[in-house]
């Protein structure tokens, strides 16, 4: 696993979001920075604490012209499930093939309760207009993923 690092080029991508549309990275990124968040699985009680936290600070992350993606290996019918339960209001994009988690240097080898298996490290890119990553945030826990965020992105 080569994760990108701070400087890298972000891989352009695009993907399916929770209503099935087309969302491109390239497109998004003239409008501001993104935050691309990789998480393991829809609706499990770490990813739903994370995503809860990102959608309560929502206007303030659309003060800094901010788009958040969250990627996960999840279908979009998934998706689209676990986005209206938590009334999400940011973009689920699926990487079922798990090519962008690829790219990004995310997919790898993980250990649950000494079972090793494939699958999504919990990483966030910070991208900026550039396409470039400026920030890596790799130290956190789910339920301060947020804040993490706002104090990076006030930096």
């Amino acid at each position: 696993m080569n994760t990108l690092q701070v400087g890298d080029t972000a891989p352009k991508f695009t993907l399916q979001n929770q209503a099935g549309e087309n969302v491109s990275l390239q497109d998004t990124l003239s409008k501001g920075p993104v935050l691309v968040y990789f998480y393991p699985k829809a609706s499990t009680p770490g990813c739903t604490v994370q995503a809860q936290g990102l959608r309560d600070i929502k206007a303030q992350l659309d003060d800094l012209n901010v788009t958040v993606f969250g990627i996960s290996p999840d279908p979009v019918a998934k998706l689209a499930k676990f986005a209206d339960k938590q009334q999400l209001n940011f973009a689920l994009l699926s990487d079922e093939d798990h090519a962008v988690a690829d790219a990004f240097g995310v997919w790898g080898k993980k250990q649950f309760m000494g079972k090793i298996y494939d699958g999504i490290q919990r990483l966030s890119f910070i991208i900026g207009t550039d396409g470039k990553v400026s920030h890596l945030l790799n130290k956190f826990k789910t339920k301060d993923h947020h804040q993490v965020v706002l104090t990076t992105l006030a930096d």
